[in-house]
């Protein structure tokens, strides 16, 4: 046997509910987790949708534990899979990997492990598939399975398109007795339809969980400044805690890590153009080391398998809801409260639209985009439930959940026909009697009778709009133009952003069409929903005992230093709720900590009696 694999965990024909006590150390199962399962250990092929925390893993882990040979898992994620197989081998599972970070003699022993049955699971990178002579090993080996990991990977127009995934239906061709299981997190209908096609997957059994991750609060609020209202946000609610903040771009993802540092917030910056090193080594630190903040564009972050991520936050409006579905989803892996927090202005609009507008891809593909986008737009506009609005654009039905930030501060309506009538006609008394157009600022200038130096030199106190929008503030116009971009009665040009009718203008205009817009929430009342989520999380992310929360801290400091004595992520060793549950049990023998939640045999084995040690010296 190759050096440092244990001997096989399971018995092959163990029962896959006895595989999760004693390996993975639960009681049972979640959800629809046993029927995947048995399923797939029965040969059958099954395509998954689970979100993100929902255990996806277990869902192929148990069944090549289960069954006789190996289990092939295709995944795009490189840079991680060397922290998955660290997490597998400490619970004593026989796991290997092969990518292209590896030298030949590292792939050698590997290839040899597999070969020999010495794997319980084998990761690959989908680009390995295209040569011959990775097909080749794997059938001179015994697969047991192929897993299909991130399997949205493979729609073509998604946010998270892999051309490599694309070869992956020839698994099927070539060992047509071996079953599959394709998983991903994030699947609208369309998406779903088009896994299920590429990866010829139509008459597998198709499991769709419910998407709701109900641990998260969603709140969106106004762009004012927004470094300073998410400094805010990490002061008030999240001091000291791990996150991630999306920024569309690289100098803006470099800013706002600057900026953070600055204020004294532990933040390292992710982008594509950062040296490989150093992209490497802020991954590596943000796995690895308690309460830093990772400033990325949407380069950084699939897979991340980290479980206390307790904010992800965007300063710049994401694509499609899929994508801010997926990116949020990387929060709260491990059940406690936490944050989805989105600042959102007319900008981020002007933005997208021009992105789109000047992208590649057919007329059809800029109508795919248009129509995310439009979604999007509609989830921060809404007035109703932003998790109801989310689950129904997956096709899933919800109430009212009571913990986002439109149940927890229902905002206002208001007629917005005539503000509407006001902007538009500033817009077409431009276009007629000046033959010009301009932006938002201009428009609002004009409306609210600034004699700015640009109104002065075109003339624009002439207008017989001018000074009609008084009853309004600067805010509060800016948020009437925003809102009529997005629901398509208003339309944004050109490089500068400029505003100009759109198709339904004409309707609002001639008093055809009423207007209803959302009041944005003033400063006083966006400070509820804080408050309650910061008491919340306080009160669920604890809930320990006077003499159990310095007991948590000691373990959570020994498992720091155990994390950093082996080169592993903190929570290979344990996660944050297992450790909860040894502080606030305090167990005495190893009979009692073995029946914690996430305690299995090997790592009673490995780490108990130290525990044991801690717990008797208090």
């Amino acid at each position: 046997m190759a050096a440092g694999l244990p001997p096989r965990a399971v018995t092959p024909g163990e029962a896959p509910l006895e595989v999760l006590r004693r390996v993975f150390g639960y009681d049972a199962f979640r959800g629809e987790q046993q029927e995947i399962i048995e399923h797939v250990v029965g040969g059958g092929d099954a395509l998954v949708l689970m979100p993100t925390g929902g255990g996806k893993s277990l869902c192929y882990q148990i069944p090549a534990l289960v069954r006789e040979g190996v289990g092939v898992v295709i995944s795009p994620l490189i840079a991680l899979m060397q922290d998955q197989v660290d997490a597998l081998r400490a619970l004593g599972v026989r796991a290997g990997f092969l990518n292209s970070t590896q030298d030949f003699e590292e792939r050698r022993l590997v290839e040899a492990e597999f070969l020999a049955g010495e794997l319980d699971l084998l990761y690959l990178a989908p680009e390995r598939l295209r040569g011959e002579a990775t097909l080749s090993l794997l059938e001179r080996g015994h697969v047991s399975l192929f897993a299909i990991d991130e399997a949205h990977c493979v729609a073509q127009w998604g946010h998270d398109f892999r051309p490599d995934y694309l070869t992956l239906s020839q698994l099927h061709e070539r060992w047509p007795d071996v079953p599959r299981i394709a998983l991903t997190a994030t699947a609208t209908q369309a998406t779903h339809t088009e896994i299920a096609s590429r990866l010829k997957l139509q008459d597998a059994r198709h499991f769709v969980a419910s998407f709701d991750r109900p641990n998260i609060q969603y709140r969106i609020v106004p762009k004012g400044e927004p470094r300073k209202q998410l400094l805010n946000l990490l002061r008030t609610e999240h001091t000291g805690e791990a996150g991630i903040v999306y920024c569309l771009s690289r100098a803006s993802v470099e800013k706002t890590a600057e900026y953070l540092t600055q204020h004294g917030i532990q933040a390292v910056p992710y982008h594509a153009m950062l040296d490989p090193r150093v992209r490497a080594e802020h991954q590596a630190r943000f796995l690895r080391e308690d309460g830093l903040v990772v400033v990325a564009t949407i380069a950084f972050g699939m897979g991340i398998d980290k479980p206390d991520v307790r904010f992800v936050a965007h300063l710049d409006l994401p694509k499609s809801v899929e994508g801010y579905y997926q990116e949020t989803g990387r929060a709260g892996r491990d059940g406690l409260p936490s944050t989805a927090w989105l600042a959102y202005g007319l900008q981020d609009v002007v933005q997208q639209r021009k992105m789109i507008d000047g992208g590649q891809g057919d007329a059809a593909h800029q109508r795919r985009q248009t129509a995310q986008l439009d979604a999007m737009l509609a989830l921060c506009e809404t007035v109703e439930c932003r998790r109801g609005q989310l689950l129904a654009y997956f096709g899933q039905e919800s109430g009212p959940c009571g913990n986002c930030d439109t149940c927890l501060t229902p905002p206002e309506t208001w007629d917005g026909t005539v503000a509407a009538q006001k902007v538009l006609s500033a817009v077409v008394r431009l276009k007629r009697e000046r033959r010009q157009k301009f932006g938002a600022g201009q428009i609002i200038d004009i409306l609210l009778g600034r004699k700015t130096a640009k109104v002065i030199q075109f003339d624009h106190d002439a207008l017989s709009v001018f000074g009609v929008g008084t009853e309004l503030t600067e805010a509060e116009w800016r948020s009437v133009v925003r809102q009529l971009v997005a629901q398509g009665l208003l339309a944004v040009e050109g490089d500068y952003g400029t505003l100009v009718m759109a198709e339904a203008s004409g309707e609002v205009l001639g008093g055809g069409r009423t207007v209803k817009l959302r009041r944005d929430p003033v400063k006083a009342k966006t400070a509820r929903p804080a408050k309650e989520a910061a008491a919340r999380q306080k009160a669920a992310a604890v809930e320990l005992s006077a003499e159990a929360a310095p007991l948590f801290e000691e373990l959570r400091a020994w498992r720091a230093a155990t994390a950093k004595e082996q080169g592993v992520p903190a929570y290979v060793i344990f996660h944050d709720a297992t450790l909860r549950e040894i502080a606030s049990r305090a167990p005495s023998t190893l009979a009692q900590l073995g029946e914690v939640s996430g305690v299995g045999a090997n790592k009673l084995a490995k780490y108990g009696e130290r525990i044991l040690e801690l717990l008797a010296a208090r």
